[in-house]
């Protein structure tokens, strides 16, 4: 059994092919290095639906998968990271046209805000929360397509091919797609920011 040290320095690939190969207990150190981006992506794409709490589920589900078709994955085709995340994308959208009757509001959630230091002034942290939550709700309004883009883009860091491949899109596309969903998050915010009232608080 290889130790913690070992396990950190070795490939995806490598570990892969060491799964392949019969240890299948590996697969958790997969799990380790993807569930925080993988959960947090499946999240983004479940917001817009009110569906965030079948997050971790979808998670789930995605390294369920993953695991039992992990004998077609490919590396020639597509980074591991690349095969996961269009798993969790295709998961996350099966799930959505599941839930089609469920009502999409995208008023009155604003519950998920990351905190401000304990040590700044309360209107200073009632201001960054109200930005965040203004980003994520212009997020949230996107379409799919451009919302997913986005997420992997500015959130997961991945490269406009690893998007590419996630989304089933040419990377023209996905940068169509980026460039769209800025300008509609822009034009978004800036309706908000030259209201009265809001502008002064700048």
């Amino acid at each position: 059994m290889e130790s913690k040290e070992e396990l950190e320095s070795m490939t995806d690939s490598q570990i892969i092919r060491e799964i392949k190969d019969g240890n299948v207990e590996l697969f958790a150190e997969l799990m380790n290095r993807y569930q925080r981006k993988l959960l947090s992506f499946i999240f983004h794409m479940l917001k817009s639906s009110q569906l965030e709490l079948l997050a971790e589920d979808l998670c789930a589900e995605t390294f369920f998968k993953a695991y039992r078709s992990l004998n077609t994955f490919r590396e020639a085709e597509a980074s591991f990271s690349t095969w996961l995340y269009t798993i969790a994308r295709n998961t996350v959208l099966s799930e959505l046209r599941k839930q089609r009757s469920v009502q999409v509001s995208l008023d009155d959630d604003y519950s998920i805000v990351p905190e401000a230091p304990r040590e700044a002034a309360p209107e200073y942290a009632l201001l960054r929360n109200e930005k965040v939550s203004l980003v994520r709700d212009a997020i949230n309004r996107l379409p799919e397509k451009q919302r997913s883009a986005l997420i992997l883009r500015e959130y997961d860091q991945l490269d406009y091919q690893e998007i590419a491949h996630a989304l089933g899109q040419t990377v023209s596309s996905v940068k169509s797609l980026l460039f769209r969903a800025r300008a509609s998050v822009k034009s978004q915010l800036e309706a908000y920011i030259t209201e009265p009232g809001v502008e002064g608080m700048n």
